[in-house]
């Protein structure tokens, strides 16, 4: 592992990576009256993919937004590019991502229903105004528009709901987290989770002893941890090759300092 300012992924690439990452979002609209009112304000859920960095949303045609057409062959192709990567996974990725719960479907599948289903639907393209990150512990961070559009979307966002998920669903990973932190932290955690991974790193969730009080206990908090790769992922494969090396690598120290390696 290595860590210095450059294995740290800006806001911007930060903020793209969710974008691309994800396939559903909540739509606000406001409707101005003449006077300038924004009270009147509709939300719902809508359906979306990232084409060349821009966000294309999918509404149903009943819904009460205002909306542009565009056509689905992208949408189309960009399944089909999907459905092929994953069906030429080798055994340590497709094992991450078959242990992915009910609850976090390909992104692929939940696009799929887009053209499958019976539901007519507008498609319009969105064009960002702004942008906020909001980080781990709620803070809000503005981020410029010209650095979202220079960024580019992770190789790994397309499949990296399902890989924090099929590792956070395995006891395995998850106890290897709990050596990332011991190993690589100097962190005794009592529970860990994938938070957020990208092509160079993941960041960790994990149950830490707080400070004590001044009755001399303390109870325990949840705190981010980074951890980084000796080089950047540049696939799904990689990501996967790379963690299995941090596991066992961190595996080999921790029998190395209990004496068990010896």
């Amino acid at each position: 592992m290595k860590g210095n300012k450059a294995s740290i992924l800006t806001a911007a690439e930060r903020c793209k990576n969710i974008l691309a990452s994800n396939w559903q979002g909540r739509l606000n609209t406001i409707k101005a009256d003449a006077k300038g009112s924004k009270a009147d304000i509709y939300s719902s859920k809508v359906n979306y993919m990232v084409k060349r960095g821009k966000p294309y949303i999918w509404v149903p045609e009943n819904d009460l937004h205002n909306v542009v057409r565009f056509a689905e062959e992208s949408l189309r192709e960009m399944i089909l590019s999907e459905q092929k990567a994953i069906s030429e996974f080798s055994y340590s990725v497709s094992g991450i991502l078959s242990s992915s719960g009910p609850s976090c479907p390909l992104r692929s599948e939940n696009l799929q229903e887009l053209l499958d289903g019976g539901e007519q639907h507008v498609i319009y393209k969105f064009n960002l105004s702004s942008c906020m990150f909001i980080d781990g512990n709620g803070g809000t961070h503005e981020v410029n528009l010209e650095n979202i559009e220079a960024s580019k979307a992770d190789i790994l966002s397309p499949f990296s709901a399902n890989l924090i998920d099929g590792i956070n669903q395995s006891e395995v990973r998850r106890r290897a987290l709990l050596l990332f932190c011991i190993v690589y932290k100097n962190a005794n955690a009592k529970d860990a989770y994938v938070l957020s991974i990208d092509r160079k790193g993941f960041e960790v969730l994990g149950k830490v002893p707080s400070p004590p009080m001044k009755d001399g206990f303390g109870e325990y908090q949840w705190k981010e941890f980074r951890f980084t790769f000796r080089e950047e992922a540049r696939s799904v494969e990689a990501f996967c090759s790379q963690l299995v090396e941090m596991e066992e690598e961190a595996l080999k120290n921790v029998s190395s300092y209990s004496g068990l390696g010896s």
